[in-house]
């Protein structure tokens, strides 16, 4: 065991919920980044100019020791990152151009060690199998608003769950966190995750 403090840089339940699952408790700080002031080629690249971002935002601020965790969630689908609709329109449309088809979740993780200023990020990517849920089922899950909240505009462990056909890759990746890969940046870091069990 170590007594290294762990920061999730996200205000994202389902994150929390993840680590914790996985025998983590970590402390929450949300960055507060403007997302749509970042730009990058490709939506793996957005994925991880944010997780970054975030990460460096929280960790600047705080004192030497702590390990902090910063994760971004983009759906790729026909080549454009699509974050969180800004509205139940937006949420509508998505819907519309996913339903029957393939998209591919990715995720940017990045983890910064404050005690050193080591940093090592990576994307994981998981592809989603959309089903074809009626125009009266997509109108009843937006009308919960769940889309409005998460990136894609759909969850793998909320009301989206039975519109999903299937995923070929990491579940959790596509709720948000992929722990092997959060596994091998800490390892990157000389850090076992197994000595940040709580």
């Amino acid at each position: 065991m170590t007594n290294r403090t762990l920061v999730l840089a996200s205000g994202s339940p389902a994150r929390l919920g993840l680590l914790r699952q996985a025998g983590l408790d970590p402390q929450v700080m949300v960055s507060g980044v403007d997302e749509d002031a970042l730009t990058a080629p490709t939506p793996g690249e957005l994925a991880l100019v944010l997780a970054e971002a975030k990460a460096r935002v929280v960790a600047d601020g705080l004192a030497d020791g702590q390990l902090v965790i910063g994760c971004d969630s983009v759906l790729e689908l026909d080549g454009q990152a699509l974050g969180k609709p800004a509205d139940a329109a937006e949420a509508l449309a998505r819907w519309q151009s996913m339903r029957g088809r393939d998209g591919v979740l990715r995720t940017g993780h990045c983890v910064i060690d404050t005690a050193t200023g080591k940093q090592s990020s990576a994307t994981a990517s998981t592809t989603v199998r959309f089903g074809n849920p009626d125009d009266a089922e997509v109108a009843a899950y937006i009308a919960t608003g769940e889309p409005l909240h998460v990136a894609g505009a759909f969850t793998l462990d909320g009301r989206s769950a039975p519109f999903i056909d299937g995923i070929d890759g990491d579940p959790g990746n596509v709720i948000g966190l992929s722990l092997p890969l959060l596994r091998r940046l800490l390892a990157d870091l000389g850090i076992r995750l197994t000595d940040l069990w709580s």
